[in-house]
């Protein structure tokens, strides 16, 4: 896409949601409402609602009025690339969800969709890699869930765990490369 053509889009975007409510110039306040519509808009298990976050996350500017909390700690204590697998973004959008859902007090009502757009964004990020090594990346993807759906962080997440699918990765390109 044109540079020219992604900034008319991206403008039009902008007025549209100004037009229905979800975003306001910065002179007006942001009601409770709008700012709930929007952050529940961002954190869907979709593919185009995480390209929306990750838009704004890109360019907060018009966001301000919000005041999202845009912090992350990404995967807490756990490889924010394991294996070699990039997480980094999704543990980050997860945060997002989770830290803004609770300053908005609605997190126990959002923490199962939360949990669900975080491994959606991470079998989407596991699909990117070669099909010798992507389920190693997918297991390591539901582990990661598991970890967040169970104890609320992906710190949960075991060195057995990491293990386990460096195993599975490194015998899977073992036999690509026998066959090969």
């Amino acid at each position: 896409m044109s540079r020219r053509l992604a900034t008319i889009l991206a403008a039009g975007t902008l007025a549209l949601l100004t037009m229905l409510g979800l975003a306001t110039p910065a002179a007006a306040a942001v009601s409770t409402q709008q700012k709930l519509s929007v952050l529940t808009s961002w954190t869907q298990t979709s593919a185009s609602s995480y390209s929306a976050w990750n838009s704004a996350r890109q360019n907060r500017a018009p966001w301000t009025e919000y005041g999202f909390d845009w912090s992350t700690d990404y995967c807490s204590s756990s490889p924010d690339n394991p294996i070699g697998f990039n997480f980094k973004l999704s543990c980050y959008r997860h945060d997002f969800g989770y830290r803004n859902h609770k300053a908005m007090g609605v997190f126990s009502s959002s923490k199962s969709r939360l949990d669900s757009a975080f491994y959606a964004d991470l079998k989407r990020v596991c699909a990117t890699y070669n099909a010798v090594v992507r389920p190693a990346c997918y297991s390591l993807a539901w582990t990661y869930y598991q970890a967040v759906s169970v104890f609320g962080s992906v710190a949960a997440v075991s060195q057995a765990d990491l293990d386990r699918a460096a195993r599975m990765k490194a015998d899977a390109q073992r036999r690509a490369a026998a066959t090969a």
